[in-house]
Order: structure tokens, then C-alpha cells, then sequence
């Protein structure tokens, strides 16, 4: 089929198309759905792959942080064995950090409460600050950054002294003239600290945020937030990736010297590398693009149907236009590629619809989390394939069909 030929089966396409505007919207419409489905569940889990990966990375992928194993299940026969692990103590986090001589950045802390209430004059937050205890290389393993202020002193960790380094959010909360929070006095809890730095904000949409946390020194949680077993966690930032699971072998070598874990047992402690985590909630997402391709495909079939019907319904209505034209001497050929081209060109505005509808959709969830405006061009070339399939395979039958007409039983048809 030369140019030519191409353009004017185009043109005689969207004529018909016009002429029949209600039943090829709503074809259009059924192909623009599917397609729509489709490429906008892919766009948002992109955004959301995405999403993960940045607020990760903010850890660094050379991050692993080590926490006591809570509780450990054995089935075996008829019996269920329940273990439960000894915390990890002050004395040995500590140990591990002085003799842990690996060429990185190690950290200790511990979760002081979840539900403290922050004041400052007559304004107060929720009780649903996150209260953090930390030594002064922490802000350097989590990934967070000081705005505004400074880090804890070494002094000001071995002395338990009652400063706090805060987020934004709190800073928003408590202090409503937007006065510098550097230097104030807050209660948290029980206790007074006066503000030495305030954290760079995250956002609230950020899977690691500490924006409505406050940092205090490690050894002053022991005073104001004690409880029993206390456990603490140690945080440990490599300086080269590449070292990365040998920083790991040696951390486990390590602890499992300090606190006399026997050889032939299993660790009495974790290890989770922080891109772990992050592989893990992306994996989770490939579940969400399978439903989402069989939905669109479920859709997309329907789709072929009432294409397919909408041809033959068109071929039997213009029997006697078929007839004109072999009668003036159009082949089989042409016939057939004039209907096949029409079926091609329904499935192409249905496919470039869906595709905007998709885009826009799934772009709706990546702003609605946070994330960067997406957009996918492997989905948006599969969208134009599928389509393309789609109507190909929904038009050979009614193009074959017309193209077999006899010409005198068409210029007869009434």
C-alpha cells in the first residue's frame, strides 16, 4: 500500500468516524479505559518505585543498622518453641563501637517513647512525638541534615546533658510567632532541654522522616525515659559501598564476640542494610503491576469485542458503498485495507487517549505522595503496540468480510 492510499484510507476512516460519532466514541472509549488502566497503575507504581528509591538513598545504600532479635520461632514435630533474646545492652552497643576499628561511621541509640508531648510557653504538639536517643555520629548515619543550629558535643552525649536537636514539624507546632527555636528551653515529657539545632524537613510524605521527632543525648534517655530491658540499636555507615558486606561480616563477627553467642547458634541480632528495605517494599509493587496489566488486558479484550462489532455493524451498513466501489473497480485488496486501516485508526485515538488519561492519573498519585512527575515511555510505547494488536486483530475478520462481498448482492443490498 503506497502513501497515497494510506492517507486516503485515512481520511475515508475518519469520515466514517464522523458519521457514525456516538457508537465510535463510545468504542474509542471502552480502548481509552483499558489502556487508561493499564498505563496509569504502571506510571503510579513507577512514581512509587521511585519514590522509595530517593527517600532511601537519603540513609545511603552503605547503611546497615544492627537491632536485638526479639523473638525467634522453631516448629518442629508436635512442639512450639518460643525464644526470646537477650537486648542489647548499653555496655555492649558501646563496646562494639569502640572496638569496631572498620574504616566507617558507627552510631548508637534507642527508642525512648513514641507518644511524648513536646511544650514550649502555652503551645504544645500531640502526643505522638517520636522522643530518640542518640551519640553525636547519628545525625551522620541516618541521613539527616542540620538546618539550623549545631550537633551534640561529645561532652554533651557522655554527660546526658539536657539539650535536643528537633524537627520541623515540632518547630512549626510549638512556635507560632516563627521566632529562631535555637537556644529555647522545651518540655519533653517531664523533662527541660534547651534546643541546639533544629533537622532539615523531609516532608511529611517521606518514608524515613524524623521531621516530628526529638533527638536527645543517649545517656540522658536513661534518666528521664527508663524502663526495663532497654534495648539499644547501632547504626553503621561504611565509607565505601563496596565494602559493604564486608563491614557486615565483620559487624557480626564482632558482636557475636561481645555478647558470647556460641559457635553452631544463630545470631541473637539482626542486620537490615537500609536499601533492604527499600528492595523489599519495590518488590512488593510488582504484585500491584501484575493486577494491573491483567485488569488492563481484561479490559482491553472487551475492548477488541465491541471494536469487532462496531466493524461488521459498519460493513453491513455500507454494503452498498462496497458495492459502488468495486463496481468502479476497487480490488479486495483495497477494500480490505480500507477497513482495516479504519479499525487501526479507532484503536490509535482510543490508545492516545488512554495513555493521556493514564499519565495524568498516576501522576495524581505520585504528587499525592511526594514523588517526581512521571513520565513512561515504555508504557506509552506498549500502550501504541497493544493497540495497534488490538485493532489489527479486531479488524481482519470485517475487513475480510467486506473484501469478499460480491459487488451485484452489494449495489442489490437495501
Amino acid at each position: 500500500m503506497n502513501r497515497t492510499l494510506v492517507f486516503e484510507n485515512i481520511k475515508v476512516s475518519l469520515d466514517s468516524i464522523r458519521s457514525h460519532l456516538l457508537r465510535s466514541i463510545l468504542t474509542i472509549l471502552i480502548i481509552a479505559f483499558g489502556i487508561m488502566a493499564l498505563v496509569g497503575i504502571l506510571t503510579a507504581t513507577d512514581s512509587i518505585k521511585y519514590y522509595l528509591t530517593a527517600n532511601f538513598s537519603m540513609m545511603g545504600s552503605n547503611t546497615f543498622t544492627i537491632r536485638n532479635r526479639s523473638l525467634n520461632v522453631h516448629i518442629g514435630g508436635q512442639e512450639n518453641k518460643q525464644r526470646r533474646y537477650e537486648p542489647i545492652t548499653l555496655d555492649q552497643a558501646m563496646e562494639f563501637k569502640e572496638r569496631f576499628n572498620f574504616p566507617a561511621y558507627t552510631s548508637v541509640y534507642t527508642y525512648a517513647t513514641g507518644r511524648a508531648t513536646v511544650k514550649y510557653e502555652s503551645n504544645k504538639t500531640n502526643p505522638n512525638t517520636r522522643v530518640i536517643g542518640v551519640d553525636d555520629n547519628y545525625i551522620m548515619t541516618s541521613g539527616d541534615e542540620i538546618a539550623n543550629g549545631r550537633n551534640f558535643t561529645p561532652d554533651e552525649i557522655n554527660y546526658g546533658t539536657s539539650v535536643a536537636v528537633v524537627g520541623t514539624e515540632i518547630v512549626n507546632s510549638i512556635f507560632k510567632n516563627k521566632e529562631d527555636p535555637v537556644g529555647k528551653v522545651i518540655a519533653i515529657g517531664s523533662g527541660k532541654y534547651r534546643i541546639v539545632g533544629v533537622l532539615k524537613g523531609k516532608g511529611a510524605s517521606a518514608v524515613i522522616s524524623n521531621d516530628r521527632s526529638c533527638f536527645i543525648p543517649l545517656n540522658n534517655v536513661r534518666i528521664y525515659f527508663p524502663r526495663p530491658n532497654m534495648s539499644y540499636n547501632i547504626s553503621v555507615m561504611v565509607n565505601n559501598q563496596a565494602q559493604m558486606d564486608a563491614g557486615v561480616g565483620e559487624a557480626t563477627g564482632m558482636l557475636r564476640s561481645i555478647r558470647q553467642v556460641p559457635v553452631g547458634l544463630e545470631e541473637s541480632f539482626e542486620i537490615t542494610k537500609s536499601d533492604e528495605i527499600a528492595n523489599m517494599l519495590i518488590e512488593l509493587t510488582r504484585f500491584v503491576t501484575l493486577a494491573a496489566t491483567f485488569i488492563g488486558l481484561i479490559t482491553l479484550m472487551g475492548a477488541a469485542i465491541g471494536l469487532m462489532n462496531i466493524m461488521l455493524v459498519s460493513v453491513t451498513e455500507r454494503t452498498r458503498e462496497i458495492g459502488i466501489r468495486k463496481a468502479i473497480g476497487a480490488t479486495k485488496r483495497l477494500i480490505r485495507n480500507q477497513f482495516l486501516v479504519e479499525a487501526i485508526v479507532i484503536g490509535q485515538l482510543g490508545g492516545a487517549l488512554g495513555i493521556i488519561l493514564g499519565i495524568l492519573i498516576g501522576n495524581v498519585i505520585s504528587l499525592v505522595i511526594g514523588s517526581a512527575f512521571i513520565i513512561p515511555w515504555v508504557w506509552i510505547v506498549m500502550g501504541v503496540v497493544v493497540c495497534f494488536f488490538v485493532a489489527l486483530i479486531s479488524g481482519i475478520y470485517p475487513s475480510r468480510k467486506a473484501a469478499n462481498m460480491d459487488p451485484i448482492e452489494s449495489l442489490r443490498y437495501e
